[in-house]
């Protein structure tokens, strides 16, 4: 049951997922505590396994349907702000190791919440960009890498890729267009999650066999299935609609996601 039931919920998450440029992870953490009854750091280092996998098949059909992908331009930035974020996330994954579950699953919960409202009022206010496409490039590449590290700090600590904090970072600082935003957040949030789930291994917190058979391969499926299926339909969504309903059901999930009895 436990293998049906996470290959079903990854299809539609890593399909909303898919459509953002996210990895979907903020969606999938909900299922894995609430409904498969893991514990938050067993459910930290799952995620970001599902998350790598669900990344790379979307990367691979964004590109294809968007073949325009401005790559040499964006480059400086994807660079820094990977730089930062994988730098970040090797010590931030071995950080998460040492905390209390509790403390872990409280950081999760605010996440998701704070997320979801950003999305929500990003929704219904115009975008306001600082523009720093069209500035020296020595600023940009300094923003962008501390905007890395932020950013891997949350993808190693808490499980997710960050794609909700890297769109809008690319948006509203470097005037980035969101569908072009979406793409390059799964870029740069390859690399993060790879490092994250390393240190996850390293450390000896990574899901045991019997984990990565019931769970992580099945619900890895369903990720590679919605996330081919997402990438192929994001650009016929409406951004503007697509991030409101994101940002309700973030919220949603947040508030349900750990309501549950705690575990002596």
């Amino acid at each position: 049951m436990q293998s049906l039931i996470a290959f079903i919920a990854a299809i539609p998450i890593s399909l909303l997922g898919g459509l953002m440029g996210v990895g979907g992870a903020e969606y999938r953490l909900p299922v894995l505590v609430s409904i498969l009854k893991l514990q938050a750091r067993e459910a930290v280092a799952i995620n970001l396994a599902v998350s790598l996998v669900t990344l790379i098949a979307s990367l691979i059909v964004r590109l294809r349907v968007a073949s325009d992908f401005p790559l040499l331009e964006l480059l400086p930035i994807l660079l820094s702000m990977i730089a930062g974020a994988m730098v970040a996330a090797f010590f931030g994954a071995g950080f998460a190791s040492r905390i209390h579950v509790h403390t872990l699953e409280r950081w999760i919960k605010t996440l998701l919440v704070s997320i979801g409202i950003l999305l929500v009022v990003e929704s219904f206010l115009p975008a306001i960009s600082l523009n720093l496409m069209d500035g020296p490039l020595v600023i940009q590449c300094l923003v962008a890498g501390v905007a890395g590290v932020l950013i891997g700090i949350v993808s190693s600590t808490l499980g997710v890729a960050g794609g909700e904090l890297i769109i809008p970072t690319l948006i509203l600082i470097f005037g980035v267009g969101v569908k072009i935003a979406g793409t390059a957040s799964v870029m740069i949030s390859l690399p993060a999650v790879s490092i994250g789930l390393l240190r996850y291994y390293h450390t000896g917190r990574l899901f045991d066999w019997r984990a990565f058979k019931l769970i992580v391969s099945p619900m890895a499926l369903g990720s590679v299935i919605g996330a081919i299926a997402g990438g192929l339909l994001f650009g016929l969504v409406s951004s503007t609609l697509l991030k409101l309903i994101l940002g309700l059901v973030l919220i949603g999930s947040a508030l349900q996601m750990f309501v549950r009895p705690k575990k002596e």
